[in-house]
């Protein structure tokens, strides 16, 4: 694998850029591996490389049934946060989020994580009330979060209107050490580190089937033939409730699209992550100046990838009294996600009822910025057979028991 420095950018120029391997290996299919992970998105290549860096398990194949990064972890919106009201929630948040912030380092390719800081607006009376214990919860969880007034929202982000007709600005939640990131960077950057060892990336390769013996997984049926396995992790996002029919056994979740879009290029002028949850919208600024924009899922099941007018106007209209200026600039591009919603919000990480069989699923609005947290928690999960402290409160048991991680607060917009 190719050492990315500044070194080999000046002989690669001389080389006229000629000299570049190829950042990840795309080979046939073996006959059997211990692991086969279902989804090369995020949450699949981290797995796949944490159970490679921290477990030393490397006969892996990551299949994928289109091409790499090209589901969810390409269609979203790029935030990263960790204010969560539950201990659970805050703890694998959290771990994702410093992960994220030496990711670069880690993976030796820019993933471009931009530590900007994240505001999420109250404006209502019970939003006011919910942030400032959500503060408090989180002081208690070591997540640095601070309750704003409104004179130090307007600081913060002076092209804001605090004033307006519907939802005045009360104050905000502020994350200083929130942000974003380049969603396809890091699922080239996961990729090149599980390529690198050694680990097999099988791209248009659905899934039709999953084989059990003994009440245990024996492999995959594909496209490309049968694949043998000790074990596999069923990591699709809004796939997962498909795959898990097909070996078996149903999970407790909705598939629905999640909607967003971004603007023409302007000027810097935004230089925060703003969340609006009263009015379903959320916006940043993107590296090449795009108002990068987004809203709540859609209220029916669905798969669709496509976005729609109703989301346009809905999440635009409540934007544009906040951000007049918004009203002068013209769509770029739209587009939709499939995520997957389990009644609480929060995700599952869990073994299954057939035996060697994991899921990673239920993320809901909140995947990209989980992305190295799930991966490690997922990782440790598969390797060992045994949950280990950040994946155990979100086990499939959690909903026969009763033992529910509610989030519908601290996620109830989308994302």
């Amino acid at each position: 694998m190719d050492r990315y420095s500044v070194f080999a950018l000046a002989r690669e120029a001389i080389r006229n850029h000629r000299g570049w391997n190829r950042a990840w290996e795309s080979p046939a299919p073996d006959r059997h591996y211990d692991v086969i992970v279902v989804g090369a998105g995020g949450h699949g290549l981290a797995t796949a490389y944490y159970l490679g860096k921290n477990h030393g398990i490397t006969n892996v194949a990551i299949l994928e049934k289109g091409w790499l990064g090209g589901g969810n972890t390409g269609r979203n919106t790029t935030i990263i946060r960790s204010n969560y009201l539950q201990d659970a929630s805050a703890a694998i948040y959290e771990k994702s989020r410093s992960l994220y912030e030496t990711l670069s380092q880690d993976l030796n390719y820019n993933v471009m994580f931009s530590p900007r800081g994240l505001l999420n607006l109250a404006q209502t009376h019970h939003e006011v009330r919910g942030y400032r214990r959500i503060m408090s919860a989180n002081g208690l969880q070591g997540v640095a979060t601070s309750y704003l007034e409104p004179d130090a929202v307007r600081k913060l982000c002076p092209v804001m209107n605090l004033n307006g007709p519907r939802y005045p600005v009360l104050g905000a939640l502020w994350q200083p050490r929130a942000g974003t990131a380049r969603h396809d960077a890091v699922a080239w950057a996961l990729a090149r580190g599980c390529s690198a060892m050694g680990m097999h990336i099988i791209e248009t390769c659905p899934v039709i089937g999953i084989r059990s013996a003994d009440g245990a997984v024996s492999g995959v049926e594909t496209t490309k033939g049968l694949i043998g396995c000790n074990k596999l992790a069923l990591v699709a996002a809004g796939h997962s409730g498909t795959l898990a029919e097909m070996a078996g056994f149903r999970l407790p979740i909705e598939s629905v699209a999640l909607q967003a879009l971004v603007s023409e290029p302007v000027k810097p002028c935004l230089d925060v992550v703003v969340m609006a949850n009263t009015v379903h919208g959320y916006i940043s600024q993107s590296d090449k100046g795009e108002m990068v924009i987004g809203g709540g899922a859609d209220q029916y099941v669905n798969y669709t990838q496509r976005g729609s007018f109703q989301h346009i106007e809905e999440t635009v209209r409540a934007l544009i009294e906040m951000f007049p200026f918004l009203s002068n600039l013209t769509m770029l591009r739209q587009w939709g996600g499939i995520v997957d919603m389990t009644g609480d919000r929060s995700p599952i990480l869990s073994k299954t009822p057939v035996d060697n069989i994991f899921v990673n699923c239920g993320w809901g609005t909140g995947g990209f910025k989980a992305i190295p947290g799930s991966g490690w928690a997922m990782s440790e999960l598969v390797a060992k057979g045994e949950p280990g402290t950040l994946a155990a409160p979100f086990s499939l048991n959690r909903f026969r028991e009763g033992m529910y991680v509610d989030e519908n607060l601290a996620a109830g917009v989308a994302h």
